[in-house]
């Protein structure tokens, strides 16, 4: 039971985690769906800078959350970013970290000036 219970939960994270990172990078793009996108984007960023400076830069707990559920799962050896873990984890190949967080953070900061600007606009537009 508790197998069944620890791979659903695996399910779930890898899921809801690669959802929500997906979001983040082009959820900016739908006019609906835009301040829902730029609450995410703080949210993560406040996750990475502000409970960084407690847990450690670019901290995220839905990472944290995930990777205690793999290893209870018995996988040992778990790298620092989720980014990381997802690429080999579905193709195999194990990425550089320097440019998994180079990607990451560009990717990240493109999301959130896009957001913001298409954000602060719609709020003029309807003024």
């Amino acid at each position: 039971m508790q197998e069944f219970l620890l791979k659903t939960a695996d399910l779930f994270f890898l899921i809801f985690h690669t959802g929500i990172t997906l979001f983040n990078l082009t959820g900016w793009i739908w006019k609906k769906l835009r301040k829902w996108n730029l609450l995410t984007l703080l949210l993560t960023g406040g996750s990475w800078f502000l409970l960084g400076i407690f847990y450690g830069m670019g901290y995220c707990p839905l990472t944290d959350w995930h990777f205690r559920i793999l290893e209870k799962m018995g996988e040992t050896g778990l790298p620092n970013s989720y980014l990381k873990y997802l690429v080999h984890r579905l193709t195999g190949w194990d990425p550089d970290m320097f440019w998994v967080d180079t990607l990451t953070t560009t990717g990240y900061f493109l999301a959130l000036i896009c957001s913001v600007y298409l954000n602060v606009r719609d709020v003029r537009k309807n003024k």
